[in-house]
């Protein structure tokens, strides 16, 4: 038995009539229906507005009244429930005036048997029951946040959901009837006629769009279609379900050049440590013969010499810059005074076919930074906007304050929330293609002719800029110039302390332990020490290290050693150094100065850390600075 049976109510002023209707009920194939019976107009509509029934059977005739006036005023008072009339005559004005008002059936009571008015019955619940399911899953539909609409095989539109409405920025009311290509453009009409093709072959297809919309708008969206067919199994309309993925590849692409540019950046590492390594003995042998060579011609050679093994040695710190491997020396500054000062050369030094212009706030923000590195970016940059240029035209540096908040955060893969300033290279040059827009922070790329240019110079700007926690955005179009903007994280600072260069005493005799695999850097480092009054003995990697310490403990003042060895590296060398002797005075060296590697052998110790070639001065201060901890 039906736990919920359907509840009729009989409205009809007839008792006869209400036997005859409960005579059927008793008739009914299939168990569940509930009869209960008003017969006045009055209590009708107070039946009616207890909503206490599933369904209404209403005669015509009611008195001084009728069923049509009842119906309407239970309609217009929003009765939910099917109403059903029933007419004596099956007059047919009336029947078509009952559909109108909102009746679910009509039924001529002379023709009126107990299969036909079951049959009304379950037809009525049946259709309300649909409409209500149909409303609850458009209100569905509407709460989507994907864009969903229907249109017909000749693409008209016919259903069109808020989330339709919010990306495609058309109302409903504006769209409905209309074909959807007078609202967007598709990038590629091919694609939507092979889509259309597989859709009617197979009944659904799936894919990525590219869209422009009216408002110039450029989206990209996963479309998936379904094929709606009829009841005689033919295509009738196609419904559709665009998510807008946007953004999502936005910073898929950035993640994914991150990613590339991280991977050159491994294996540029690799190579400028082993050239580190060749540079450093050659760069300190040449300063060690300057003061010892007599004969006129090769005191002429060292200076060429010198030079270029520290032009080597600038080349290989452009490559550890972009790799975020090495760490300048942070100041306090305001970057005002860099634009101003790279406003002066580039006026002094650039084609006079091209005038610069800068614009700078009185507030601007100031930035912990290494200036001469932040130099550098400027520099680079400047300089390829003149090369942009090779007819003339404009050139434009500005900055500015920006607060980033979490949307700006969540769009730009490299930013954080809060305070940066922008600075922003604007030129009127020949800009850059798509195609190149990506590759241009790669290392060795470049478009120059041969010999004139490296193909460092933005992956160094990006090196700098990621090492000062900041980042950097590109638009430029062919023939409408460049603009890159540079955005490093701000402080709440106004004043920049400048500090003398220092100068740092040779030695008295102290034994210095230096520990490297390369033999080469290891004579070179012993032979300045000594020159500088010195003493030194050699290890050629950590086990050694350790066994040699172990027997001139007493002798050994301090320890230079690699961080880069085989056997044992050396964060293990110093660790085991330290527990010989927990007081050791260990300066740590690499030709792979990240950050990383520096932060870890200060936690464990060390006093001061060199990099990769470094030269006598630099290493007579590293060991000054652990004097003074004494």
């Amino acid at each position: 038995m039906n736990k919920n049976p359907i509840r009729v109510l009989l409205i009809d002023d007839d008792e006869d009539d209400y036997i005859l209707t409960r005579d059927w009920f008793g008739e009914f194939q299939a168990d569940g229906c509930e009869l209960s019976w008003v017969d006045n107009y009055a209590d009708a509509k107070q039946a009616i507005a207890a909503n206490q029934h599933d369904i209404y059977l209403v005669d015509y005739r009611l008195g001084i009244h009728n069923g049509l006036e009842l119906l309407r005023e239970a309609v217009v008072n929003g009765c939910a429930a099917p109403i059903i009339l029933l007419t004596g005559q099956g007059d047919r004005e009336i029947d078509i005036e009952a559909m109108k008002a909102g009746a679910a059936d009509y039924l001529e009571k002379s023709q009126l048997t107990a299969p036909l008015l079951e049959r009304s019955l379950r037809y009525a619940i049946e259709r309300k029951q649909t409409e209500q399911k149909i409303r609850e899953q458009a209100a569905l539909l509407d709460v989507a946040t994907d864009a969903i609409f229907v249109r017909d095989l000749d693409d008209q539109i016919l259903f069109w959901n808020k989330a339709a409405e919010t990306l495609y920025e058309w109302r409903k009311d504006q769209v409905i009837g209309k074909k959807t290509s007078s609202l967007w453009q598709e990038k590629t009409l091919a694609r939507l006629q092979e889509a259309l093709r597989f859709l009617m072959k197979n009944g659904s297809w799936q894919g990525e769009l590219h869209q422009t919309t009216t408002s110039n708008k450029k989206i990209i969206v996963e479309s998936r279609w379904t094929l709606v067919r009829d009841f005689a199994h033919q295509p009738q309309a196609i419904l559709v379900v665009n998510t807008d993925i946007t953004q999502k590849q936005q910073l898929e692409a950035q993640f994914l050049r991150a990613q590339r540019l991280e991977s050159i950046g491994t294996l540029a590492s690799g190579i400028a440590h082993d050239l580190n390594n060749v540079l450093a003995p050659i760069l300190m042998t040449a300063q060690l013969l300057e003061s010892q060579l007599q004969d006129e011609r090769s005191r002429r050679l060292i200076p060429i010499l010198t030079a270029n093994a520290k032009r080597g040695a600038n080349l290989v710190k452009q490559v550890l810059s972009f790799t975020r491997g090495i760490e300048g020396e942070r100041t306090l500054l305001q970057f005002k005074h860099l634009i101003l000062e790279i406003q002066q050369i580039v006026k002094e030094t650039f084609p006079k076919t091209i005038e610069i212009t800068t614009r700078l706030p009185q507030n601007l923000w100031v930035i912990s930074g290494d200036a001469t590195q932040l130099h550098q970016v400027l520099m680079n940059l400047c300089v390829n906007a003149r090369d942009a240029m090779p007819n003339g035209g404009m050139l434009k540096i500005t900055a500015e304050n920006l607060l980033v908040d979490e949307n700006y955060a969540n769009m730009h893969i490299d930013a954080k929330v809060g305070p940066y300033i922008v600075i922003s290279v604007i030129d009127t040059g020949l800009g850059i293609s798509t195609e190149i827009l990506d590759r241009i922070f790669e290392p060795f790329f470049t478009t120059k002719e041969l010999g004139k240019g490296t193909g460092l110079g933005l992956s160094t700007v990006l090196g700098i800029v990621k090492n000062h926690a900041g980042f950097i955005s590109v638009y430029s179009e062919e023939g409408q110039g460049s603009q890159f903007k540079i955005y490093l994280p701000a402080q709440q600072v106004t004043e920049t302390l400048e500090e003398l260069e220092p100068v740092f005493p040779g030695g008295n005799g102290e034994l210095i332990l230096i520990v490297d695999d390369e033999p080469a850097i290891r004579d070179i480092t012993k032979t300045s020490l000594e020159s500088y009054n010195y003493k030194a003995i050699t290890a050629s990697d950590g086990i050694e290290a350790i066994a040699l310490y172990a027997e001139h403990r007493d002798e050994i003042s301090l320890v230079l050693t690699d961080m880069v060895m085989p056997s044992m590296d050396g964060l293990t060398t110093i660790r085991t150094l330290q527990k010989i002797n927990p007081d050791v005075k260990i300066i740590a060296i690499s030709g792979l100065a990240s950050s990383d590697k520096v932060n870890a052998a200060y936690d464990i110790g060390i006093k001061a850390f060199l990099s990769k070639p470094y030269t006598a001065n630099q290493l007579l201060e590293a060991i000054s600075l652990i004097k003074n901890h004494n």
